[in-house]
């Protein structure tokens, strides 16, 4: 069902900073497991609506919402069967509209998830597709004939484990999928099917939205000559797209994703966003090997993407203090001009507090850190209250990359099971009804209500550390330099404008001594850790100094 609407008119068209999104604050929001409204124990736009005044509380400057469209929900909103229509699970298009207006008036950007590289093979698209090899449809995605033995055209393999090919006996060809066999690629060679989503994107900035995260940005095009990838050396897999037990990791994908192509569609895409002043893409790059040089790459020349992440942060290597600096200077290396995004946690990945084994005290500090990075921050909902990984069991699993790959690999579930705004009832405040994932009973203490009223929770941590970074500027948007690294403790110095700051951090459980650059530094009182003299560190603790310049 597509709607013709007039514009609603967006914050961003009445004199605001067209530069809101460096060095903003983006907090994700998966709408199955945000807030249930109407009592069918999945989270909905109106849910959205309901707890947006605790996003402000936060401290956040916009809001990232995962996919909400009409879809076969196979892959729980990825698999999308109309672009331009809001699935009845989620609401309508009037919750739509009223999310937008509140949001705004709040003060709070709105990005939505824009899929832009696969359907779902219920989309009427693909449904012409295969019916015909000949009309309009016949080429919007990306199908091939089989080998003479009747084997899939190339080595290609999917995301979620197996061949990227899947036979079609309507079409008698093989067609391309990255992800689910029900998720197949649509064809960015064709000029019409990059109108179309040129287009789709164009509907939602005329319905007031502020900007798009791009799923996947880097898998739009594909080799048109269908080349085999190569062979990865085993010394160079990472899990941080796929995990080991999927060979997927096996091949250096040069010829699936990462293609050339992609830079001019990309800056067609940015002309359109440069028509609504004040709208910004965040581009996600899934890529083990050239994460930070394509990031760096899709961002500068200020043509094309505003921002973008990768999965450096999202893997499961703890960031030292060495690691987090060689990722911020190879980043540097790629562009002088371009703008990253930084996180640590998200729908697709382990939360970090599990990931990386953190206690309590070491959430706080590298929440620090993540808030003291040049670039944008997301942050996923419940990381602020300190959540780790949900344990869910085979039984209620919902994820079918999970179910595939169970019990080596459990898939994506424990991620996103639904937010704990209180510790009555089983869902914790989320849902009158069973919630379509468990809510575990060790979330139940950590929920938002009981956080809010103690001092000392991680909640509060977190607002306390937003609003410090929003008080100094130089924090989001200032120039960066790492003074010191090692595995336990990095120095960085901020710089804009004449004022200098230097953030110091003991990424350990025991004391650390650190250097300060030359010069006269005086601690800041106002920042959220303990005063001292800079020297030494006391376990999971930060020192912020300001350059005395008298």
């Amino acid at each position: 069902m597509n709607l013709i609407v007039p514009r609603i008119q967006s914050q961003t068209a009445n004199h605001v900073d067209p530069d809101w999104w460096r060095g903003a604050v983006i907090y994700q929001i998966y709408p199955r497991s945000f807030q249930d409204s109407d009592g069918n124990g999945i989270g909905d736009l109106a849910g959205i609506v309901q707890r947006l005044p605790y996003v402000v509380d936060l401290g956040a400057d916009g809001i990232w919402i995962s996919p909400f469209f009409r879809s076969e929900m196979l892959d729980f909103g990825y698999d999308i069967t109309d672009h331009r229509d809001v699935d009845p699970l989620f609401g309508d298009q009037g919750d739509f509209d009223a999310l937008i207006s509140r949001a705004h008036d709040l003060g709070l950007k709105v990005l939505i998830d824009l899929v832009l590289s696969h359907t779902s093979d219920r989309h009427p698209w693909f449904r012409k597709s295969r019916g015909s090899r000949e009309g309009a449809y016949a080429d919007w995605y990306v199908w091939a004939d089989a080998k003479p033995d009747g084997t899939p055209p190339n080595n290609w393999l999917s995301v979620f484990g197996g061949s990227a090919w899947e036979w079609d006996g309507e079409r008698m060809q093989y067609y391309l999928h990255n992800f689910l066999r029900e998720q197949p690629d649509l064809n960015f060679h064709n000029p019409a099917v990059q109108q179309e989503q040129l287009d789709i994107a164009r509907f939602w900035l005329e319905r007031g939205v502020d900007g798009f995260r791009l799923d996947t940005v880097n898998f739009y095009f594909h080799d048109p000559d269908l080349r085999d990838n190569p062979a990865l050396a085993p010394e160079l897999r990472s899990d941080s797209i796929a995990p080991l037990v999927n060979p997927y990791n096996w091949q250096e994908h040069v010829h699936d994703r990462n293609r050339p192509e992609n830079l001019a569609f990309l800056r067609r895409f940015r002309d359109l966003l440069d028509e609504f002043p004040g709208s910004a893409a965040l581009g996600e790059v899934g890529d083990s090997e050239r994460g930070t040089e394509i990031q760096a790459e899709y961002t500068s020349g200020g043509d094309k993407l505003h921002m973008c992440y990768s999965f450096e942060f999202l893997s499961n290597p703890v960031p030292s203090g060495t690691r987090v600096a060689a990722v911020l200077e190879e980043f540097e290396s790629h562009s002088v001009d371009g703008w990253a995004c930084w996180a640590f946690s998200n729908h697709d990945v382990m939360r970090h507090a599990t990931r990386w084994a953190l206690p309590e005290p070491a959430l706080r500090i590298y929440a620090a850190l993540l808030l003291c990075l040049r670039g944008t921050v997301c942050l996923y909902q419940g990381e602020e209250l300190g959540l780790s990984e949900a344990d869910v069991a085979f039984d209620d699993l919902q994820d079918p990359y999970g179910i595939r790959f169970w019990p080596r690999f459990k898939g994506r579930d424990g991620s996103r099971t639904p937010m704990v705004w209180s510790r009555e009832g089983g869902s914790g405040g989320f849902s009158e009804a069973k919630p379509w994932l468990p809510v575990p009973k060790e979330h139940l203490g950590l929920a938002a209500a009981s956080q809010q009223t103690d001092c000392a929770s991680v909640l509060n941590f977190y607002r306390t550390m937003l609003s410090y970074r929003s008080r100094n500027p130089v924090l989001a948007k200032g120039r960066l330099k790492v003074h010191e690294a090692t595995e336990e403790r990095l120095s960085l110095v901020r710089e804009l404008e004449g004022q200098r700051m230097v953030c110091a951090f003991n990424l350990s459980g025991r004391p650390q001594e650190i250097s300060l650059p030359e010069g006269r530094w005086t601690v800041d009182a106002t920042a959220p850790f303990a005063a001292g003299d800079g020297r030494k560190l006391a376990p999971w603790q930060a020192w912020f100094g300001l350059a005395d310049e008298t």
